[in-house]
């Protein structure tokens, strides 16, 4: 299981940004065809943040559509698997979205940081 590794990498990059302050959620871009379990990243998501800033956060997943373009009639179309080709027959696509693995917010805690002013709690 690839996620446990993949997982143990967000929670580093993640915990570093937050420099000690407490995460609320984490937002991650997960295109298609990135080759991840979801269901797989959110129980290791539990797992590997234990412990950590980011103990009790939620995980949000945002799955990003598969898109490509055809390099030979220049069409763009949806992608649903890595081998769909164009509808003009080619198999030669460049891909525009779907295989990202990204972290996207980071969402801290107002109460951890102790120089926010009262307003920005929310």
């Amino acid at each position: 299981m690839h996620e446990l590794g993949i997982m143990r990498n967000i929670v580093s990059i993640v915990a570093e940004h937050a420099k000690g302050y407490t995460v609320q959620r984490v937002t991650v871009a997960l295109g298609k065809l990135a080759g991840v379990d979801g269901q797989a990243l959110h129980f290791c998501f539990d797992v590997v943040s234990r412990g950590t800033v980011l103990e009790g956060a939620r995980l949000e997943l945002r799955e990003i559509e598969a898109r490509g373009r055809c390099r030979r009639c220049h069409a763009e179309f949806a992608t649903p698997t890595l081998y769909t080709p164009c509808a003009c027959g080619s198999r030669d696509i460049e891909r525009l979205a779907g295989e990202e693995l990204m972290v996207r917010e980071i969402e801290l805690d107002a109460d951890s940081i102790p120089d926010l002013p009262l307003s920005a709690r929310a």
